[in-house]
């Protein structure tokens, strides 16, 4: 698969020069999905359509299909819980040829520009950029989304600005499928570009919200910090072992730039393993 970074956009490019002659001392590796935008309304209505249309292919050939359609929350907490599709296709009433049906839907469906629309910006987030900006913390997006998806999306909220570089990928599918090489490739491209030789050890951070996220740092000596606001729960994430669990992206840029009172900061609790 090829991975497609974002280096040729000027914006990004002044900002990064910018970042180095402040002398920044910080840079966050962030996933787009999850810790910048809230995908759960778009993948509920997938599984919908996909459950739908499932339904009417056999419909067609006079076959009444016992759909048992999962509630936004059942779905989300599956999810969460790293549940696979095939099972999730199962709970909802479909067996052998009808879940082969119902995941190519899915797969059809998840990326199509009529459900697009529904991802949001999660709570927080321009507060959250915007804090880490202002204290000349070099911002990195790296995601298994789609690099034009990612950047279109950043620029309609106008946020791109705030990045010193963007790595995405050329393959739509990529972050539905959450592909932890490819995430590992993108990871190691972007901090070879982007941090000095000169800047000192564990001074770069990754933030993400899935086992693609931590283990994809892990194995490049970066300290992570997984959210749970993404698509992944405590429990799941805590099984990978990330330096530091929180609920968002604005309780990480307050943990990373010291706010550490009660008032700023609100931690699920899993402490620093340095």
């Amino acid at each position: 698969m090829n991975c497609v970074a974002t280096s040729n956009l000027q914006p990004t490019q002044d900002h990064r020069h910018q970042n180095h002659a402040l002398g920044c001392q910080l840079t966050v590796f962030c996933d787009f999905d999850g810790p910048i935008v809230d995908v759960s309304r778009r993948y509920y209505t997938t599984y919908q359509l996909a459950l739908a249309a499932t339904q009417a292919f056999y419909q067609a050939q006079g076959i009444t299909l016992p759909i048992n359609s999962l509630s936004k929350q059942q779905f989300w907490e599956m999810k969460r819980s790293r549940i696979p599709d095939v099972d999730i296709a199962s709970n909802s009433g479909l067996h052998q040829e009808q879940i082969d049906f119902f995941l190519s839907r899915v797969v059809e469906i998840v990326n199509h520009p009529t459900v697009l629309h529904q991802d949001k910006l999660q709570l927080g987030v321009n507060w959250a950029l915007s804090l880490l900006h202002s204290r000349c913390v070099r911002l990195v997006l790296v995601t298994l989304r789609s690099q034009s998806q990612a950047t279109q999306i950043l620029r309609n909220h106008g946020l791109t600005r705030l990045f010193g570089g963007i790595y995405g990928t050329s393959d739509r599918h990529a972050a539905y499928r959450n592909y932890t090489n490819l995430k590992k490739q993108l990871l190691q491209q972007a901090m070879a570009e982007q941090l000095p030789s000169s800047e000192p050890t564990g001074s770069a951070w990754m933030v993400g919200d899935t086992e693609a996220d931590i283990v994809a740092a892990q194995a490049l000596s970066l300290p992570t910090i997984a959210l749970t606001c993404g698509i992944r729960s405590f429990s799941y994430l805590q099984q990978f072992e990330p330096t530091y669990i929180y609920t968002d992206l604005l309780t990480a840029a307050q943990h990373l730039l010291g706010f550490r009172s009660n008032q700023s900061l609100t931690t699920l609790g899993i402490g620093n393993r340095e």
